[in-house]
């Protein structure tokens, strides 16, 4: 705390972020400030609501510190950058970047915040550097009158969650953390500027990308190598059969039929016999 505590101006903030912290660190099974307060012995979570949202602090030279101490504990050796997203489920519809979006957290669409993280890892251990929140485009930025009741300043503009990931991913190597390369889910992998702008830079990476993503220089498979017989498949299989039970119906042969191809009058009914009577 000591290293981060001459961020804060005033001593009651000063103390309301060591509380925060503490309960973050804590076992509290929920980490909202009802239950954070609780747990550091606070009688009401007052002093942390108002250090989240009207207390003037600086939150990224707050990040700068603490990823300069996870840099200096973690070392460098084999430093690898991890970036992920992750969901906050909400009730309202207030707070920034709220909608009904697909989380990871519940694993469906939920009303919910979406944050983009970036965390550093190395053999020793692994901790949080930075991170970003997702400010959906259609229902945020493009809204001023919900964007300036959510404090929202004009400067912030709509990026996607590949933009943002790349965007700590070069702060962090600009602040000196020394990672060899960077690794990501599909949401990430399969998008191609954010791979650019890594090659660009000389970072490598390992990324997840879908299944039927193929490489700038990976031929077309030939659809029957030579030397070999494609194994059929159950719709070939299907096919075959009905054209063979096609070819051994048998004929079907126009009766009554005359030269002329006129319908030939059906032959005299018998006359009845004496027995059918």
């Amino acid at each position: 705390m000591a290293r981060i505590a001459g961020r804060f101006g005033r001593v009651e903030p000063r103390a309301s972020a060591r509380a925060y912290l503490l309960g973050l660190l804590s076992k509290a099974e929920r980490k909202n400030c009802w239950q954070l307060a609780e747990q550091t012995g606070l009688a009401r979570p007052g002093p942390m609501q108002r250090l989240l949202r009207s207390a003037r602090w600086d939150a990224d030279a707050v990040r700068d510190d603490l990823r300069a101490y996870a840099v200096e504990h973690l070392g460098t050796d084999g430093g690898v950058l991890i970036v992920d997203e992750t969901g906050f489920v909400k009730k309202g519809h207030s707070s920034a970047g709220v909608q009904r979006q697909y989380t990871g957290t519940a694993g469906r669409i939920e009303n919910s915040q979406v944050g983009v993280f970036l965390a550093y890892a190395t053999s020793p251990g692994r901790a949080l550097v930075d991170r970003r929140l997702y400010l959906p485009e259609q229902s945020w930025c493009s809204d001023p009158e919900r964007r300036h009741a959510a404090g929202i300043p004009d400067e912030v503009q709509f990026q996607t969650k590949p933009r943002l990931a790349w965007e700590m991913i070069a702060a962090a190597q600009e602040a000196g953390v020394k990672a060899r390369w960077v690794t990501g889910d599909e949401a990430y992998g399969q998008d191609p500027q954010l791979r650019a702008a890594l090659e660009a830079r000389g970072t490598g990476y390992v990324m997840a990308v879908a299944c039927s993503t193929r490489g700038a220089d990976q031929p077309r498979p030939h659809p029957c190598p030579r030397g070999h017989r494609r194994r059929p498949t159950a719709r070939h299989r299907l096919a075959a059969a009905q054209r063979r039970s096609r070819c051994e119906r048998p004929a079907l042969l126009r009766l009554g039929l005359g030269p002329h191809r006129q319908r030939q009058p059906p032959p005299p009914a018998d006359p009845p016999q004496p027995h059918d009577r």
